[in-house]
């Protein structure tokens, strides 16, 4: 009887295993689908290479180039401040901070992840976006900077509860013999037990950047929708996500503007899905 109740368990879990794939491919299915009748209108080239969004012109012109550097660049903001923050944060919790304090800080922590991001994009649009704009003396605070440092408070979560857990899955018989050596603990914190969970802290990252990228309603209160090619962290962008939140309760079913929003859906998609590959690669990587 036991063994029967533990193969229908297995066979449930590679179910729901198999259907989550089979959801995946459904739901590229259709971008592709929809997104693919585009390029009768338009060229591959023109459309990803393209440096102006206009989809009500006529005729429309639809490059995405501003939208994707717009992206990229409110990315990479929040990467570089959360980065730092959010490993620093995971080593104090991990190694640092008293036993009583750990259990606190790390609920802290995951709570955050709970806000939803219109609440913090509301936030941002009433506190940092007019903070920006008198502290850098700049025509409005609704910029790629703006986008940045929201969206990194919003990344932190992620990258410090998963380094965290590196931190943990580390072997206590590397810290013990670092500190039987002769090292002090900060010593075996930044030559053995970082260099150790290495793998896992890279796969922080890049889910944390992952969520980043993803991200639609706080980027699209606190950027500026401008879609033009930025050329510095102080003017409004419009990402990929806002395009398409913002615009396809406007597009015509079947127009090319239609079309190209699912494109750009498409686009996105290959984005996260490359984002998580290179993630559970490095959460995987094995130790020579």
């Amino acid at each position: 009887m036991r063994k029967f109740k533990e193969f229908i368990i297995e066979k449930l879990i590679l179910l729901c295993g198999l259907a989550s794939i089979f959801f995946v491919a459904l739901i590229f299915l259709f971008l592709l689908k929809e997104g693919i009748a585009l390029f009768k209108y338009v060229g591959i080239g023109e459309f990803l290479f393209g440096k102006k969004w206009y989809p009500i012109s006529e005729p429309p012109q639809l490059g995405i180039l501003p939208l994707i550097l717009g992206s990229i660049m409110v990315t990479l903001g929040a990467a570089v401040i959360s980065i730092p923050i959010g490993i620093a944060c995971a080593v104090y919790i991990a190694e640092v901070a008293p036993s009583k304090f750990k259990e606190a800080l790390k609920a802290g922590i995951e709570l955050l992840a709970a806000i939803p991001s219109v609440v913090l994009g509301f936030i941002g649009m009433v506190t940092l976006v007019p903070w920006i704009k008198q502290v850098f003396n700049i025509p409005t605070g609704l910029t790629a900077l703006s986008g940045s440092i929201m969206l990194a408070f919003m990344a932190m979560p992620t990258i410090v509860s998963i380094a965290e857990d590196a931190f943990y899955s580390v072997p206590k018989t590397y810290k013990e013999g670092a500190l039987a050596l002769g090292a002090t603990h900060w010593q075996t914190i930044y030559k053995v037990l970082i260099p150790a969970s290495s793998s896992g802290i890279l796969a922080a990252v890049m889910l944390g950047i992952g969520r980043v990228i993803g991200e639609t309603m706080a980027v699209m209160m606190i950027t500026g929708n401008a879609a033009v090619i930025p050329k510095t962290l102080m003017q409004p962008v419009r990402t990929l996500t806002a395009t398409i939140a913002a615009e396809m309760g406007e597009a015509v079913v079947g127009s090319e503007h239609y079309f190209a929003l699912f494109a750009v859906g498409i686009v996105l998609f290959v984005i996260s899905f490359f984002i998580n590959v290179v993630a559970d690669l490095f959460l995987h990587q094995k130790k020579v």
